[in-house]
């Protein structure tokens, strides 16, 4: 076992000065190890969680469309996973670490992606004067509520790449801020009530930086060739300064931009792009929220998942207050958990987790299957 335990660890001698090593590993809960290197281990526990089944049938960007060839959440979270691991091997970083934290970077991802996540947010603030967003929730998931309640104690340093890996603030220069367990957790329960603290993340691991850039890398070209699919775009559209930097096709921008970033970030402490580049992705980025984010859903479509969101939430709150053990909440979610979560989570807490954990087709078929019982 020795000699396999060796083999597991080979490549981490080889790591660049500044990548994480598998023996700086911390986790939550001090546990007996086994052959796997830690972050090895941590890749095991997220695919093999619930909550990683059900990125199945998330949307990525288009919600409750007819075409197959759309992007869903796992086709986004697995294309991340491979730029981060490409750049990672490159700057001879560790690849294990890197592909945990894209692995699980999007967990906490709510039903119809970034138009549900803003209702959550809201209803959130308003029943518990805490804020929701994917990146935190997606910790509270790893952390809180797999394994039934008891958390997946992953380590800390996947954790924290998850919590910083917020793909909507760009930088042309990632550092990394090192911390410690317990200003990991501080941090973490800050980003509930301040806003500002969200906006300023940074990971504590070189890993979690080319996580973040590589969330970014993943969608920006994806979400073209989508918008390209369903007729929402034209290709001309883009403009000519980007398409003369970055190049027109998915294929072109993933390898334009990834090579910039090798070619800058070799042996350097930071994970860094050129100025060009950066530029043509901050452009890029504005592009696609003029012409497709902001039009991937009609004022009448988050009319109506505003008000599924909120039946859903005073239905099971109400389930909750009532104490329905026949209730789907109950049956599929809560009958499972541990006396830990039950005890030490509030039920507008416990209405959230159940909400933010279904699928786009399980939230639709309780929303349609409370209201015909209704009628």
């Amino acid at each position: 076992m020795n000699e396999v335990m060796e083999n597991m660890n080979k490549g981490n001698a080889l790591l660049e000065s500044y990548a994480t090593k598998n023996e700086e590993a911390i986790r939550l809960k001090e546990e007996t190890p086994d052959m796997r290197p830690s972050f090895f281990r941590d890749i095991d526990r997220i695919i093999y969680c619930l909550s990683y089944t059900r990125y199945i049938d998330k949307t990525q960007v288009f919600s409750n469309n007819e075409n197959d060839n759309i992007s869903k959440r796992m086709t986004h979270v697995q294309m991340v996973s491979k730029i981060a691991r490409t750049i990672s091997r490159a700057l001879n970083l560790n690849e294990d670490l890197t592909e945990a934290i894209a692995l699980g970077h999007d967990l906490g991802h709510v039903p119809f992606g970034h138009a549900g996540e803003a209702i959550l947010n809201r209803i959130s603030l308003e029943k518990t004067n805490r804020m929701f967003n994917h990146n935190v929730h997606s910790v509270r998931v790893l952390k809180d509520i797999e394994n039934n309640g008891v958390g997946s104690n992953v380590t800390i340093q996947v954790l924290d790449g998850i919590l910083c890996h917020n793909g909507e603030f760009v930088s042309d220069q990632y550092y990394p801020i090192p911390r410690t367990k317990e200003q990991f957790l501080s941090l973490y329960e800050q980003c509930y009530t301040d806003n500002t603290v969200l906006r300023t993340l940074r990971p504590m691991t070189l890993e979690g930086c080319v996580v973040r850039i590589s969330d970014v890398i993943a969608y920006i070209g994806r979400d073209i060739e989508d918008a390209i699919r369903l007729g929402v775009l034209s290709l001309d559209e883009i403009p000519n300064n980007i398409i003369e930097v970055l190049g027109s096709t998915n294929r072109e921008i993933i390898n334009t931009v990834i090579l910039d970033i090798i070619g800058n970030s070799l042996h350097k402490p930071y994970i860094k792009m050129s100025s060009s580049v950066y530029q043509a992705i901050k452009d890029l980025k504005a592009f696609n929220y003029t012409h497709i984010y902001n039009k991937a859903n009609t004022i009448e479509t988050l009319d109506s998942y505003e008000e599924m969101f909120r039946y859903l939430f005073d239905y099971y709150l109400e389930t909750l207050r009532n104490k329905n053990n026949e209730s789907d909440i109950y049956q599929v979610f809560l009958g499972n958990m541990s006396d830990l979560y039950l005890i030490n989570t509030s039920d507008e807490q416990k209405v959230i987790d159940y909400i933010a954990g279904m699928t786009d087709d399980y939230f639709q078929h309780q929303y349609q299957l409370k209201k015909n019982i209704q009628n």
